[in-house]
This record gives structure tokens, sequence and C-alpha cells, in this order.
């Protein structure tokens, strides 16, 4: 039975849908002024398990995920590069989009953008002002916390403490140092909307809350995103879904651990961010899917290039004892299964679930030495059929393992040329060249298995 740990409560719960089947699952998505760093990804990756592990199991999951084109960063960056902020939002929306196809997720469901939720976003404005829970200030509107007597329950404290860190910046009209803002009044040069208090645009909290209810309803299953996000960011659509709606918001809510680069978290404001299309440049994207999966998605992941490396060659492992295996569409050896599947009912235990697959893998490679052949195409397709719900092992075994493995010199012809060498000069008893050839294609990251038939070759990281 699954069971998921709860950030409001702090707790590891059984998984109870509200109408099962029927799952609904918000992220927060990226804020479009600029290209992924590998937090995004690993985010973008931890759903998407999560989504397939759901939809193995029997469930039917509507995904959403928002993109947030309209903010202050990208109006800012509009601004820097001279864009039309519709442009700039539509490219790097692209961009994202390219980025989490290359590393395997799964589309959403649905993926509303906020500045085509506007009238939805001002409804549940006034929503909030007719119920008390918010305030106008000049063209501005405010969300009064006082009033919302849960409001730190997420992040584990009270207000008291969340306000001893708050202040009110020149030029704000809010009551209390804790309060945020609902709706802003609209400044010369900058998009806005008409309101009922003037032009203006939304704050950033309010549009999730906006998108997440129109496409899931009042009250759904769970909410997910990065810790970064826990406050105040998902603490405000707490406190503004439910004053509004008069219904619990979310039931589990899902954290994924942030990157760390030497011991510091990665992020765009600190600029120690790399490119999810600069690593996939160097390094084979499903290896990448791999690395962010290799770390449970709550504890923090630490970036280092030879981590990627590592996580290319256990990716070659899985895929040399797919090699040859025959696909008879076996079922799952129970054994095997039963380990994986309690893995990730262990809140999504991937760690874990990846050392079954590699004992998996293990397995296959004794009876192939062993000659149980039938024993290898059950173990095969069960390794195949496992792996897919984490994303992986989802091409041919050749491929991978005679593709690029990032900056690689020697192309498949030439290595082909070189080992038809070596096998040329081993028939004339030159083995010097043949160990030149072998160390050769070794230094350039080509692995040979030599076999009874012929010698089979690899990129390793």
């Amino acid at each position: 039975m699954l069971e998921i740990h709860n950030s409001l409560t702090g707790r590891q719960e059984v998984f109870r849908p509200i109408d099962p089947p029927r799952v609904g699952l918000y992220v927060c998505g990226m804020t479009v002024y600029d290209y992924c760093h590998l937090g995004h990804a690993r985010a973008m990756v931890v759903f998407d398990m999560v989504v397939r592990r759901l939809r193995a199991i029997g469930y039917d999951v509507r995904y959403v995920r928002n993109i947030t084109d309209i903010d202050d960063k990208i109006i800012q960056r509009a601004a820097e590069v001279g864009e039309p902020m519709e442009a700039l939002t539509a490219r790097f929306t692209a961009a994202m989009h390219a980025d989490a196809d290359a590393l395997g997720c799964l589309r959403p469901d649905e993926e509303p953008r906020a500045t085509g939720h506007m009238q939805g976003i001002i409804d549940m404005i006034s929503q909030l002002i007719e119920g008390g829970y918010a305030y106008q200030a000049g063209g501005d509107v405010y969300y009064a916390v006082t009033r919302f007597p849960d409001y730190g329950a997420l992040a584990g404290k009270q207000l008291e403490t969340l306000r001893a860190g708050a202040r009110i910046a020149p030029g704000e009209l809010k009551r209390d140092p804790a309060d945020f803002v609902l709706w802003k009044a609209a400044r010369e040069g900058e998009p806005s909307w008409p309101s009922p208090w003037g032009d203006g645009r939304p704050g950033w909290h309010i549009e999730c809350s906006a998108m997440s209810t129109h496409c899931l309803g009042n009250h759904f299953d769970i909410h997910g995103g990065g810790m970064d996000l826990k406050f105040p960011h998902h603490e405000n659509e707490i406190a503004q879904s439910e004053a509004a709606t008069g219904e619990c918001f979310v039931n589990y809510w899902m954290h994924n651990g942030h990157v760390r680069i030497d011991d510091e978290k990665m992020s765009k404001s600190l600029g120690n961010f790399t490119t999810v299309r600069d690593i996939l440049a160097a390094h084979d994207a499903e290896a990448v899917r791999l690395f962010l999966l290799s770390t449970h998605y709550r504890s923090p992941l630490n970036f280092t290039p030879d981590g990627l490396v590592q996580a290319r060659n256990a990716l070659a492992r899985l895929y040399t004892a797919l090699r040859g295996a025959a696909s008879g569409n076996e079922a799952p050896e129970e054994a095997f299964r039963s380990r994986f599947e309690a893995a990730m009912d262990d809140d999504f235990n991937t760690p874990l679930a990846l050392s079954v697959l590699f004992d998996l893998a293990r397995e296959i490679n004794r009876a192939r030495d062993d000659g149980r052949q039938e024993r290898v195409t059950v173990l095969a397709d069960t390794l195949r059929q496992l792996s897919s719900v984490l994303g992986l092992l989802c091409r041919p075994p050749e491929d991978f393992l005679t593709g690029s493995a990032g900056d690689v010199e020697l192309g498949a012809e030439s290595i082909e040329a070189l080992i038809e060498e070596r096998a040329r000069a081993r028939r004339e008893k030159d083995f010097s060249r043949a160990d030149a050839i072998r160390d050769q294609l070794q230094a350039d990251g080509v692995v040979l298995e030599d076999k009874p038939d012929g010698t089979l070759w690899r990129r390793e990281g």
C-alpha cells in the first residue's frame, strides 16, 4: 500500500485518494524567464516518476503543472534584452519543453498559464475581499494573514515567528509585515489588466490558487513542488484557497529537496546554477535522469560531474544485461517485482528501487552465463517493466551502448574499423597491436567485450 510523506503533517501516511481511481496532482512549474537549471530538472523528473508510479498501480491521474508567464523577473528580463514579454516567455517555455522531453518526462495533462487565468484570479481576490480576508490599499490588494487561524501550519511555525522575518517595503501600504500582495497596481511601462481595484497584475501566490482550483477543483489530492516553495508560496496558497472556497485545499503536500553544488543550494539568484541544456550537451540525458533519481526525492542532491559519469556507467550495466536478451512479454518475476513495489510504496524510495534493478541485472548475467535462456527472457522482461516506472531503459540497448556518451571524438564507424583491425591483428598473432587498439579505445571511453562469436563494444562515461 502506497505511503507518502505529507509535508503538512510531517508524517508518512497511507495514500487514500478523494475519489478513487481518480487522482488530482498539481505541481508548481517554471517561471519562464531563463533556461531551466538542474534544480528545475529534479522537480520535473521527480513528479514525472510519481505520475508514472501512480498510473502503474491503476490510478487515473490528472497531472497539472502550471507556467508562470507574468512575474517581476520576467518583466525585468524582457526589458533587459529588449524583447516583448510574450516572445520571451514563449521562447523559454519552448526551451523548458525541450529539456523535459529530453529527460524522458511525460507532458502534463494540462499546463495552465497565469495570463490565461486572469478572470479566475480576479474572481478569487474578490471572494477574499468579500469574506474579510483581504483588503485594498491604494491600487494594491493584500491578504490579511491574521484572519486565517491556521497560517503557518505548512511551515510548522507560529505567525509571530514568521512575522519576525517580514518587513514592509517602501511604497507598500499593507497593515501587517506578514501580509502579502494579491494584486499589484499598474506601473508605467509594465503589462497590466483591468480589475475592480484599477489596472494592475496579480501577485505570484494567487496565480497558483486560481489555476489549481480551476483545473482540479477546490479540494484535490496532491500538490507538489520544490522545498523552497514550501514557505511562503505554498503556505500562502493554502491560506488563499481555503479562505476563498471554505474547503480543505489539498490532502498531501510533497516537496523535493534542493540540488546543491559544494553544499550550497543551486539557484539562479546565487549564480551557481548549471543549465539543463549545458548538462545534456555533455552527458546522456537518461544518465542524468538516473542521477536525479539516485537520491531520495526529499533529500538534498549534491551535484558533481563525477556523479553523472557514475550514473552513466551504472546505466550501462543495466543496458548490458539487456543486450541480446529476447522479449517474451513475460509477467514480472514475483520476487523482484515485490521488492521493487515495496520500495516505491515507501514514499517513492527510488534509491532502493534502483538497487532492485541492479540485482536483476546481475541475475540476468548469471543466467546467461549458465545458458538458462528462458530465465534470461523472464528476468529481462521484468527489468524492462520495472524500469519503465522510473522512465528508464526505454530504448534498445545498442542505441545506448554504442551511442554518444557526450564529448566523444570517435564515431561508431571508426570504432567498428578499429575493432576489425584488432581482430585482424589477433588472427595474425600481432598481440601488441591488438592490445594497443584496446588501450586506445579504452582511453576514448569505449569498452570491449570479447565473445565467442565476436566483439561487442559500448561507451562508458
